[in-house]
């Protein structure tokens, strides 16, 4: 059935940033979407996160990159620093030479924004295209060759012309389709935001600075304009973790970085309140499309924070799947192939790069003196050859071709 003449919705399963970049994505092809979203409003609550050029070049390709860029706070470099004695371990400009090689900046933006920005885009995009159900859960997935339905926790059908799980680490998607489990990493995040005249006035810096250490560490940087700054805390937990959130103790904080330099404490005795995350990823898989059903975001790559790619990722997703749709004129057996294959690879070996990134910024005794001395006098430009792969993805060149698509 061609796309033009089915008036069917596409479901899009979850409303956060990776639901709306889908739908965003699918809007601007021409379709009408259903998001389906079980919490009471489309909202994102959290902190702040980081956009790699890889992101802009993304969301410009959403058409939301402006919003962006008016609401991001942009950051000189990239700071690393040891925990334990307060030295510069290393450093990445990314001034002039960073945006004219990877063609975008490096930036830091709460959550909210770019959420924000997305559902501006989708609501601005087609009148009448979108359509938001919250307080809806889904439950259970049927199809056959032509559609989709998605029967939700109070026994309402919707039925649709394909089915786009964004529905997070917990996908109810991927549950039915693939059975896997979640890898609960054991590593807790406290996350706060403070305004900046609260922290530090020697450490604020417009940069994202990460203190390393021994089964820990820290991150901060500048939000909303500079007038809040973010922080993330990030342990090696000594007690069986669930995946989920909760109100932090600022004492659990303080005793896994004790022995950490004054800097740090002082930046952690900052926040009045913290929130609590036990993080969770899962194993890389080689499918997820399964008929007219397919993952997105962290449906389909849950990854641990230590890149700070969950969100780009999300929003290489959407433009992949838009414009997979394009190449082959609503074809959805063919369009889902096209982007499954030319996800999969790239967004498992972010999952795997991450978890080996947080093994070396915790590292600890002969492997700290290790991290601290491999970055020691490298040119920037070998830094950047090293990011390529992560922070060069483009639209243009984001579909894998290699099998023929006429």
């Amino acid at each position: 059935m061609g796309a033009a003449r089915d008036m069917r919705p596409v479901l899009v399963a979850g409303g956060g940033i990776g639901g709306l970049a889908a739908a965003l994505a699918l809007v601007r092809e021409g379709y009408r979407v259903k998001v389906i979203e079980q919490a009471g409003r489309i909202g994102e609550i959290g902190a702040g996160i980081q956009l790699s050029p890889n992101a802009f070049a993304a969301c410009d390709a959403l058409g939301v990159g402006a919003q962006l860029r008016a609401k991001a706070v942009y950051t000189d470099e990239m700071v690393m620093f040891d925990a334990l004695d307060a030295r510069r371990v290393a450093g990445i400009s990314l001034a002039d030479a960073f945006r004219e090689r990877f063609g975008n900046p490096y930036a830091v933006i709460h959550r909210a924004d770019i959420h924000g920005a997305l559902l501006d885009g989708v609501q601005s995009a087609r009148d009448g295209q979108i359509e938001f159900l919250t307080s809806t859960r889904g439950v259970k997935i049927e199809q056959d060759a032509e559609g989709v339905t998605l029967i939700d926790a109070q026994g309402g059908r919707h039925e649709g012309q394909a089915l786009i799980g964004c529905d997070g680490v917990r996908s109810v998607v991927r549950q039915q389709y693939v059975g896997d489990g979640i890898r609960v990493s054991g590593h807790v995040v406290f996350r706060a935001v403070v305004d900046t005249v609260e922290f530090p006035e020697a450490l604020r810096f417009t940069a994202p600075c990460i203190w390393v250490g021994p089964n820990c560490h820290l991150v901060h940087y500048p939000l909303k304009g500079g007038d809040k700054f973010n922080l993330a805390a990030t342990f090696h937990s000594d007690q069986p973790e669930e995946w989920g959130s909760m109100d932090g103790d600022p004492a659990e904080l303080l005793r896994f970085f004790a022995g950490t330099c004054e800097r740090v404490q002082q930046i952690l005795r900052v926040p009045q309140a913290w929130k609590r995350y036990s993080t969770a990823d899962r194993n890389p898989i080689e499918q997820w499309t399964f008929g007219r059903a397919t993952l997105l975001g962290d449906a389909a790559h849950p990854m641990v924070q230590y890149l700070a790619q969950g969100a780009c990722t999300a929003c290489e997703d959407a433009v992949t799947l838009g414009l997979a749709l394009r190449r082959t004129q609503g074809d959805w057996p063919r369009a889902l192939a096209l982007y499954e294959r030319s996800r999969v690879a790239r967004t498992a070996r972010v999952v795997l790069s991450a978890r080996e990134m947080g093994r070396i910024y915790h590292a600890r005794g002969v492997e700290r003196q290790v991290r601290n001395s491999m970055w020691k006098g490298r040119p920037q430009e070998r830094f950047y050859d090293a990011l390529e792969w992560l922070y060069g993805w483009s639209a243009e060149h984001c579909l894998d071709l290699d099998e023929a698509v006429a």
